[in-house]
């Protein structure tokens, strides 16, 4: 069993709570196709009955919601777009919050329930990856998912509280890479623990399309007075980039907008998309989601820690087989700057330390930015 919380936005006037959910899918339908067809058709409505939707909520707001081109298709207004933009960063602000909730919820539950599946606990970062091995995960008979969104070190003490199974790392290559590892080290119990390759990712600057500030560098964000928004500062994402911002010389507190806050990729994606900033850091994948310019910065590697007794059980060799899977490896594909590179792989700590440690001998620091 599977739980979902969602949003839901109702507008008072007069007295009269009006409910948009059906308005605002049919508007982001009309923004992606052009046309009122593909909404009618999305919205399982007919043409007329999308149409008088549309004129009705025209007349709630008393201001017009789309525009009709004779041969053209249909457009939004200014105003549609930002009811559409609003609705894009709600979405992408509180997903992740709500599904955390909805975990809890299905957590308090299931002692209930007398034929439940095996609850496997996984504490990670946000990304995009991770949602698409719960989606597998999910249809795998036997097996439930309990996935917690939280930043890299408080997943470790998760970890050795007991309080998840799995715990999700992500790490940089080049020079922040023994940074990141030795913050991480004091929790890697080399005798209990295991660590599993699942992908990596290209993080970097999102700002407009085609770039209209012209950002190539960390540097351009405080001489081009660039509006910034950044992520929230317990995630493993805004300590990188504050760890790039001292490695380049670049005072945080000359960034216009640095102490402006959201908690997702995606949702500082949506922000500079919605044009209430011109750039922020993060994964490509959140980037290309809402058609933003990405510059890319760096690589990151994610693991997935676990106990050695955990890595045995059979719930646990399933996983595995599934992050090894042609599907999960299609899945990922999808994703912009993701690659399931030896996925599911296993190592002991010491081994994944030694392997950290040859590699950042072998190689010169990534400097993809000036």
């Amino acid at each position: 069993m599977q739980i979902e919380i969602e949003t839901i936005w109702r507008f008072h006037k007069d007295g009269s709570p009006q409910t948009a959910v059906v308005m605002l899918g049919v508007l982001n339908e009309i923004r992606k196709t052009g046309k009122l067809t593909s909404a009618a058709s999305y919205a399982r409505l007919s043409y007329r009955h999308v149409w008088s939707l549309i004129e009705q909520w025209s007349d709630f707001f008393g201001v017009p919601l789309v525009e009709t081109h004779r041969g053209k298709g249909t457009t939004l207004t200014s105003f549609g777009e930002k009811l559409v933009w609003a609705g894009q960063r709600l979405q992408a602000r509180l997903g992740p919050q709500l599904e955390n909730l909805a975990q809890e919820l299905s957590t308090e539950i299931k002692p209930f329930l007398h034929s439940g599946p095996k609850v496997i606990r996984v504490h990670a970062s946000h990304g995009f990856a991770v949602p698409k091995l719960r989606e597998l995960l999910d249809r795998t008979p036997g097996i439930g998912i309990d996935l917690r969104y939280v930043s890299n070190q408080n997943s470790l003490v998760s970890l050795a509280q007991g309080a998840c199974d799995l715990s999700g790392v992500h790490l940089p290559r080049g020079v922040l890479r023994q940074r990141s590892v030795d913050a991480c080290k004091e929790w890697l119990d080399p005798r209990e623990y295991r660590v599993i390759n699942f992908v990596t990712r290209e993080l970097g600057l999102m700002v407009k399309p085609g770039n209209p500030m012209g950002v190539t560098s960390l540097r351009d964000l405080v001489d081009r007075k660039v509006r910034f928004v950044n992520r929230d500062p317990d995630s493993g994402t805004r300590l990188l980039f504050n760890q790039l911002l001292a490695l380049h010389k670049v005072d945080e507190a000359a960034i216009d907008g640095a102490q402006r806050i959201e908690f997702t990729h995606a949702a500082v994606a949506a922000y500079v998309a919605s044009d209430m900033a011109d750039a922020s850091f993060g994964v490509e994948a959140a980037a290309r989601q809402f058609g933003l310019d990405f510059i890319r910065l760096l690589t990151e590697d994610y693991f997935f820690v676990c106990r050695r007794a955990f890595l045995e059980t059979e719930p646990m060799q399933r996983v595995l087989e599934i992050m090894k899977g042609k599907e999960f490896h299609e899945a990922v594909a999808t994703l912009p700057g993701y690659i399931a590179a030896n996925t599911g792989t296993v190592s002991t700590v010491p081994r994944f330390l030694d392997s950290v440690e040859a590699k950042r001998s072998r190689r010169r620091p990534e400097t993809r930015w000036q």
